[in-house]
């Protein structure tokens, strides 16, 4: 039987992801699954860059603002929640255009994990705040690291919650994060993945992501954080995102405006530069040039994907 066949493009921040997929839906009577981390909260909508009503050009986008920033959303729950939305797409006849650059996201789809549920100690999760508010997020980071070595290179050093993550799945299985994933990719993934990723010369990259942030700032980026400040009394994860912490530091009296700017376009190009190593792991992707036309990496894309579509079935 014959899995049925699904696009992902991926790659770094700005790299022209949003714009291509918008095109290639309106060419083949796509809709879009967002796959991005941070473009899943409400009321952050510049900081994310999402894409505005004119520039979806009529093309339905599923998994776009519709989760509170006060409220804890995981892998779990877009692997659920996509497949929903890949199947409702499916069901009306169109392809499944899944676009983004949050690579554990990407991952829990093309690779099908299975998230077995996994009851949170509280208690304990209290205990490694406690450590991170005396002893800082790093005496945690060496924790995960010596229990779990390769979840640890997937994450950041300031990525509170996925440290933290490790931590709790080791504490609450007896089993690391990298065993359960590998125990639950027996099963394989549900649909026929057609796996393209952009790239592009480093240096034209970053100056696409220099110049993002100053349009986000000139957007009203600071304004945005403030109002996000003032509505929502706490967020697991929202501020956590990149702009979104530097201008919460810059409010807080913690640098100047010029340093801010400059920290939120270093940390975003080294997120871009992770990004680009995450991706190029994979052994099945297409990769894309972001310089080249839009028109000409359509054609790629439809090439790839109709030779997919009439080799690929589940045996």
């Amino acid at each position: 039987m014959q899995k049925q066949k699904v696009i992902v493009i991926c790659g770094p921040t700005a790299s022209g992801k949003t714009g291509l997929s918008i095109e290639l839906a309106k060419k083949i009577n796509g809709e879009i699954v967002s796959c991005d981390s941070m473009q899943i909260y409400k009321d952050m909508t510049i900081g994310t860059a999402k894409p505005t009503k004119n520039e979806m050009q009529g093309i339905k986008h599923y998994l776009i603002d519709f989760v509170s920033p006060d409220t804890r959303y995981s892998v779990a729950d877009f692997k659920k929640d996509a497949t929903y939305a890949i199947q409702d797409i499916l069901k009306k006849g169109k392809v499944p255009i899944v676009v983004g650059g949050t690579g554990l996201y990407i991952e829990s789809l093309i690779y099908g994990i299975e998230y077995n549920e996994i009851k949170i100690d509280l208690k304990y999760r209290e205990e490694l705040e406690q450590i991170v508010q005396k002893e800082g997020l790093n005496i945690l980071y060496e924790k995960a690291k010596k229990i779990d070595p390769e979840a640890i290179k997937k994450i950041s050093e300031n990525d509170k919650k996925r440290i933290c993550r490790i931590l709790e799945i080791y504490h609450s299985t007896g089993k690391t994060k990298t065993e359960l994933e590998i125990e639950s990719r027996k099963k394989g993934p549900d649909f026929n993945f057609a796996l393209f990723g952009i790239t592009m010369d480093r240096e034209k990259l970053y100056e696409r992501i220099n110049y993002r942030v100053d349009i986000m700032l000139e957007k009203g980026l600071i304004q945005e954080v403030k109002e996000l400040i003032s509505k929502y009394k706490e967020f697991p994860t929202a501020m956590q995102g990149l702009g979104y912490k530097e201008v919460v530091g810059y409010l807080q009296e913690k640098y100047s405006k010029d340093e801010m700017i400059e920290k939120i376009k270093m940390e975003t190009r080294r997120y871009a530069k992770r990004q680009l190593t995450w991706f190029k792991k994979y052994d099945n992707i297409i990769w894309l040039d972001g310089l080249d036309s839009i028109q000409n990496n359509i054609k790629i894309i439809l090439e790839e994907y109709s030779e997919k579509n009439s080799t690929t079935t589940d045996k």
